[in-house]
């Protein structure tokens, strides 16, 4: 049953303007929860928008956590059942901070209710899951609902920066790509089994967690498709200690353990639909990064290079400088030209992690105002979960090479 006791917070912005609500219920507030419910109460506040964000409920499933989630992370009620979401007419859009599990379920019953979703990354844990939910969100658009899955990589105004470098042909011919996205949480072997490790929730591991991000990254800045990929995975701590009520991430001497079922690293080579090569490594065991999210992009006429550690800066090489002086030049992407940052601080102010979560709430409220599809769709979430897919079937078959081809459920 629902648990619809209040948690009174009413929300001012947008009133005087008179401006559409649009009423958001959230399902899932832990670390994710936290970023979304960040970008919902920040958005309205710093940028224009057309409509105005209500947090309406979030929904979880044990009623003492969710209701203090909802007082803690600024949404006016809370629900013990995700589809209580769906019975509110208060409730015009779903954000889906799940498991990957429960994408798929969760997603297609909101858009074939009228709701628009937002849906956490990877899309789903198979690529059959993943094609139903494109089927859901083509049907839901015809009758004006929309969809976006959440690769807030995109929103860093470097990569945005990036991306529109390579429209503008700044780096001439793009030949080659390298990713990287680097951590390192797990490198202790008693670090417990926590549900990122179990692949019937999960879906893989750093390769889908974390390789997910760089895949689309990589795809949305040189404006192509991966096309065949050869790739390797590893998981280096077999077993882990189970966590307990007790215990939380610190695992108790004598703690009985189970087996990791995901990977712990991926590395792979890529072509892309325009020509160009890629490499891409996704590690949670490169010890002493923590979140070293990395991506090159060599070309005919010059070279970008980004790293999420140092995120207000891209780095860019114009081939057509004079060789006696040339080399990578540092751009502080904080000018008011830059994407997104007008709305933000003075230039020299950066920006952090969390307002990549905002841009991303920005970009799909004015798409539904709109009436616009925003991006990455559910089609993009796919092409990522068929790349995904494909890592997979060439790890296991000794790295073999193998191509995509669209409908493929490799």
């Amino acid at each position: 049953m629902a648990d619809t006791a209040p948690v009174v917070r009413p929300d001012p912005v947008g009133v005087a303007t008179k401006k559409p609500l649009l009423g958001i219920g959230m399902v899932g507030y832990s670390f994710m929860g936290a970023a979304h419910s960040q970008a919902w109460r920040t958005a309205p506040r710093f940028f224009d928008l057309p409509m105005t964000p209500a947090m309406v409920a979030v929904a979880g499933r044990d009623p003492a956590a969710v209701h203090a989630a909802a007082d803690r992370l600024g949404w006016a009620r809370a629900e013990t059942d995700w589809r209580a979401l769906l019975e509110r007419p208060d409730v015009h859009l779903v954000d889906i901070c799940t498991p990957g599990d429960t994408h798929a379920e969760i997603a297609m019953a909101a858009l074939d209710a009228g709701k628009h979703v937002l849906c956490e990354k990877p899309l789903a844990n198979t690529v059959d899951e993943a094609e139903a939910m494109v089927a859901a969100a083509a049907r839901a658009a015809s009758g004006g609902v929309r969809s976006m899955v959440g690769f807030n990589y995109r929103r860093v105004p470097a990569i945005a920066l990036a991306q529109r470098f390579v429209v503008e042909g700044r780096l001439g011919e793009i030949r080659h790509v390298r990713a990287q996205y680097l951590q390192d949480w797990i490198v202790d072997p008693s670090f417990p089994l926590v549900w990122r490790l179990d692949r019937a929730k999960a879906g893989s591991g750093a390769l889908g967690d974390i390789g997910a991000h760089i895949i689309d990254l990589a795809q949305f800045v040189i404006g192509q498709r991966i096309t065949g990929v050869s790739g390797l995975t590893e998981t280096f701590v077999t077993e882990r200690p189970l966590p307990t009520a007790t215990s939380g991430l610190s695992a108790e001497a004598g703690a009985e353990t189970g087996p990791v079922t995901v990977d712990d690293a991926a590395l792979f080579m890529a072509r892309f639909s325009g020509g160009a090569i890629g490499s891409f490594e996704a590690t949670r065991f490169a010890t002493g990064r923590k979140n070293a999210l990395r991506l090159e992009v060599n070309g005919s006429g010059g070279s970008i290079a980004f790293d999420f550690e140092a995120m207000n800066v891209l780095e860019y090489l114009d081939n057509d400088d004079d060789p006696a002086d040339t080399g990578f030049r540092r751009i502080l992407v904080t000018e008011p030209s830059h994407p997104y940052a007008a709305a933000w601080w003075p230039p020299g102010h950066g920006l952090g992690y969390e307002h990549s979560f905002t841009h991303e709430v920005v970009d799909l409220v004015t798409s539904i105002a709109a009436g616009t599809d925003p991006t990455p769709s559910f089609a993009d979430g796919l092409q990522v979960q068929r790349v995904l897919a494909a890592v997979e079937s060439s790890a296991n078959r000794a790295s073999e090479w193998v191509a995509l081809r669209e409908g493929d459920a490799a």
